[in-house]
């Protein structure tokens, strides 16, 4: 995990919030490669087990993001106000 502050001055929230973050990154870049991996192949049963993988990562993604929310008061307070929300897009975060 990149760290650009030494270790011994941060945090154990601040630490966790980072865990967290890019553990976050990397289940989106799982599934991105997954989607590619997926997308790619010809053999239907490989893209099936593909596309299984995938979801899985999802579910780890929000399972994160969850986490996030509950130890980030700002981002608990982002999410409430822009996710789920039926306003257009360019009008969220004004």
């Amino acid at each position: 995990m990149p760290r650009y502050e030494v270790a011994e001055d941060l945090s154990e929230g601040v630490k966790d919030l980072s865990r967290a973050r890019q553990s976050l990154i990397e289940e989106f870049e799982a599934m991105m490669f997954y989607d590619e991996r997926a997308d790619a192949t010809k053999d239907k049963d490989l893209r099936s087990v593909m596309e299984h993988n995938r979801d899985d990562e999802k579910e780890h993604a929000v399972l994160l993001m969850e986490w996030i929310r509950r130890h980030d008061k700002k981002m608990d307070k982002e999410l409430q106000e822009i996710l789920f929300s039926k306003k257009e897009m360019k009008v969220l975060g004004d």
